[in-house]
């Protein structure tokens, strides 16, 4: 354990935060994560997808002179995601993965000793072949070990290659290790700690409430309503992006195709497609080129990108922790976002028999049935989910479909009577479709054959529409009338309490089935231009702005910018850098890159017609001196010579906008300029060119003259 004053780290830390993330406090939980690690501490960290903990580990990075924090992560996607948002913050980051080449790889690594390197990424495997090599000298000063899950049997994405990890242990004893999950029980979380020969760990759990996330589930009401309504969650968001998961690769394969026929931008990845068909799916996604992603699981971990607004599940998941942490893909940057879920019977019966294949059918039939209880509840979603990740919520979120749509009830007894009467003279040989259409009193060929249109209930309810009686026999699967027999081709049987209502007539109660918007036609319709407010012009225009930029800079979008931010800009519509340098999420080294674009786009919207004053790159130049940047990083920020920078702070020290010197010249250096301007004053910058940076005696010459201005004042 290493001792720390509090206050002064968090001081430092706060700093950091305002410099490199445009931020002015942490979230819930983030400091004492980082405190902990400074402190030499072990630690496991469960905070959801979007929640901060990347700044948990990134900041004991910022926060050590020359140690290096290394992160172990499973995909080359997370990692060229994140070092690309740290570069762009200003933050020397770096990855070693298999797409670099092997010299690439050596030379990054070879900076480690340097202090050049603040944050390496690294698979596991990389990490367990190199680590064995590095000196024990390195200034590690943290192991982070991100999807840590993957560690445990118990975890939901096991993964072999992560057991080995507890050698970091051996070989880094007095280094502190932490690891971070989005999803993890408490079985999981103890397995993890186990696993990597953790010593006193100490667990912060954080909030898994995602407000911002809306939360929505539907029983599969077939194809065409399922494609129309995913449509109109693309359209809501057209300048954004989706994903779709999907049980199979040939579902996503199919709904991809579907959807690219109505007239949108849409990709397909999964596990059967080769690397590079993979690789180039998720930057087209990433930078914003698709509206839409169609995948099975395979896609998705690990993913950076802020803008996602909506997040589908074609099918129903396995279990509750993947279904929060793909969902979790929404919404990252805290803005509003969309989940919807169809759900099925038969998804039940395909995930049952992978959970009778699996290793662990007891534990994972558990987590299914979980999953299954969400899915059919009717009460609030959120407070389901939380529950089950043992948080608390004493009150009904207001943001999922039951909250917002509390079911209508109805008396169901008459309907309830016909479905389970069709059921029994069926003699339990039917599924739910066949049982729909004997009731409806269809005439397709196998229900002819079988007979089927000879029974006395045929035909019955033939008032309702498929759409009615699969949401009303779903009710009754759930109320317990009827069940499902998975091992005999999911065919409906009645239960003894079913058989009790039938024979008894006691009354059923169901909710009022209220019917899906309809479209006219299998194409895209042609919607009337929605018009507008002021507000979402602006939006729309800074949207642009971003893209120009990503484009130019080849990143991207969310990386210049996240929608949150945006919509800050919206709210405060900076007219000038000061403004944009105080808008929530707009670090210094953006604010110096991205503000004239954007503050001239908002000037543009409000009309103001005069152009943006001179001055302003010594503007900028003095808001990062402020803010701690020495004359080489300044130079660096802006892509200018040195030379260039001490013109700019000669010009603010003679318009008395910078009046503090030290940061810039030392008095040994002002002394020996002010003694060549009276002995050589002709060839003053020729003498002194060899002896300090172009530049600096014009500072000099600069100071001498405000010190004579004030001496006088």
């Amino acid at each position: 354990m290493i001792n720390i004053d509090i206050k002064e780290l968090k001081t430092r830390a706060q700093a950091l935060l305002a410099r490199f993330y445009g931020y002015g406090e942490f979230r819930p939980l983030q400091f004492d994560i980082i405190a902990n690690a400074v402190a030499g501490r072990d630690s496991v960290v469960l905070m959801p997808t979007g929640g901060g903990k990347s700044v948990c580990y990134q900041m004991p990075a910022l926060l050590s002179e020359g140690g290096v924090v290394v992160v172990v992560s499973p995909l080359i996607a997370l990692m060229k995601d994140q070092v690309a948002a740290l570069v762009s913050n200003g933050i020397p980051a770096a990855a070693v993965n298999s797409l670099q080449s092997e010299e690439e790889n050596r030379n990054i690594l070879e900076q480690l000793a340097t202090g050049r390197i603040k944050l390496l990424y690294i698979s596991p495997e990389r990490l367990l072949s190199e680590m064995e090599r590095w000196s024990r000298s390195l200034p590690i000063v943290l192991f982070a070990i991100d999807e840590a899950h993957c560690i445990s049997q118990w975890g939901h994405d096991f993964r072999p290659g992560y057991t080995q990890l507890s050698l970091i242990k051996e070989c880094y004893p007095a280094v502190p290790v932490m690891a971070l999950t989005a999803t993890a029980d408490r079985l999981t979380r103890d397995d993890i700690a186990l696993q990597l020969r953790l010593s006193d760990p100490k667990l912060f759990i954080g909030s898994f409430d995602r407000p911002n996330i809306s939360l929505k589930v539907v029983v599969n009401p077939g194809k065409t309503q399922r494609l129309a309504m995913i449509g109109r969650l693309i359209d809501r968001h057209r300048t954004d992006s989706g994903i779709v998961y999907c049980i199979s690769r040939k579902g996503a394969e199919e709904t991809a195709r579907q959807l690219a026929e109505r007239g949108y931008r849409t990709g397909v990845y999964h596990a059967r497609l080769s690397t590079e068909e993979r690789n180039r799916a998720q930057e087209r996604f990433i930078n914003g080129d698709l509206q839409v992603m169609c995948a099975t699981v395979a896609f998705g971990m690990g993913i950076d990108k802020s803008n996602i607004r909506w997040v589908v599940h074609n099918n129903m998941p396995r279990n509750i922790e993947s279904y929060y942490q793909e969902i979790g893909r929404a919404g990252r940057d805290g803005a509003p976002a969309e989940t919807l879920m169809f759900y099925s019977y038969g998804d039940i019966a395909t995930l049952q028999s992978f959970v009778d294949e699996s290793g662990q059918r007891t534990l994972n039939a558990e987590k299914l049935a979980r999953m299954r209880e969400y899915a059919e509840a009717s009460l609030c979603r959120r407070r389901i989910l939380l529950s089950y990740f043992n948080e608390t919520m004493d009150h009904d979120c207001g943001n999922c479909d039951v909250c917002l749509n509390p079911p209508q009830r109805f008396d169901g007894t008459i309907h309830a009577q016909k479905a389970l009467s069709a059921v029994v003279r069926l003699q339990g040989q039917a599924g739910i479709t066949m049982l729909i259409d004997v009731l409806r009193g269809m005439g397709r060929q196998e229900l002819m054959l079988r007979g089927f249109h000879l029974i006395k209930t045929y035909g019955a309810g033939a008032d309702l529409s498929f759409a009615e009686w699969n949401a009303y026999i779903t009710q009754m699967i759930q109320l317990g009338l009827l069940d499902i027999a998975y091992n005999e081709g999911n065919h409906l049987k009645v239960t003894d309490y079913g058989m009790r209502v039938l024979r008894e007539r006691l009354p059923v109660t169901l909710a009022l089935f209220t019917p899906y918007e309809r479209r006219t036609s299998g194409r895209k319709t042609a919607w009337p231009e929605p018009q507008l407010s002021p507000a979402e012009i602006l939006l729309e225009t800074l949207k642009e702005v971003r893209v120009k930029l990503a484009r130019v800079e080849m990143v991207a979008p969310y990386l210049v910018l996240t929608d949150k931010t945006l919509l800050e800009l919206v709210r405060l519509q900076p007219t000038d850098m000061a403004a944009f340098a105080s808008v929530e999420g707009i670090s210094e080294r953006k604010t110096v890159k991205y503000w004239k674009p954007f503050v001239t786009a908002i000037r543009k919207h409000l009309g103001i017609k005069e152009k943006l004053g001179s001055g302003l790159s010594e503007s900028e130049t003095l808001l990062l001196l402020q803010s701690g940047y020495d004359i080489p990083a300044i130079a660096e920020a802006k892509n200018i010579k040195p030379q260039t920078v001490y013109n700019h702070l000669a010009t603010l020290i003679s318009a008395d906008r910078l009046t503090e010197f030290s940061s810039i010249i030392t008095r040994d250096q002002y002394l020996r300029v002010m003694q060549v301007a009276r002995e050589n004053p002709s060839e003053l910058f020729q003498i002194l060119a060899g002896e300090m940076p172009l530049g600096m005696p014009k500072v000099a010459l600069a100071i001498s003259d405000y010190l004579l201005r004030h001496k006088a004042d």
